[in-house]
């Protein structure tokens, strides 16, 4: 099974590939019930997480593009799941 940043090369898309690198980060989870993406809102996670970006950016993206696709993802996922009853 592919790892870190084989696992990263290995999706074909940018949205996949930053969904994938926030999630390594910690940054997102999934609903365990729906399967919505949610928001931590852990600050360390998506600093780690734009690191990453800017470290390993996926073929064909730049640096900076690779940070705003996940910082993309990052303003349209909400820390809490569509489908679940308030708190």
């Amino acid at each position: 099974m592919p790892m870190g940043s084989e696992l990263r090369k290995a999706i074909r898309t940018p949205r996949g590939w930053a969904i994938s690198v926030l999630q390594q980060a910690g940054a997102i989870r999934e609903c365990e019930e729906h399967g919505w993406m949610r928001d931590r809102t852990d600050p360390h996670a998506k600093e780690q997480a734009l690191e990453i970006a800017r470290q390993e950016p996926p073929p064909g993206l730049s640096a900076d593009a690779a940070a705003a696709e996940v910082r993309e993802i990052l303003d349209s996922i909400g820390d809490t799941c569509p489908e679940c009853p308030p708190q």
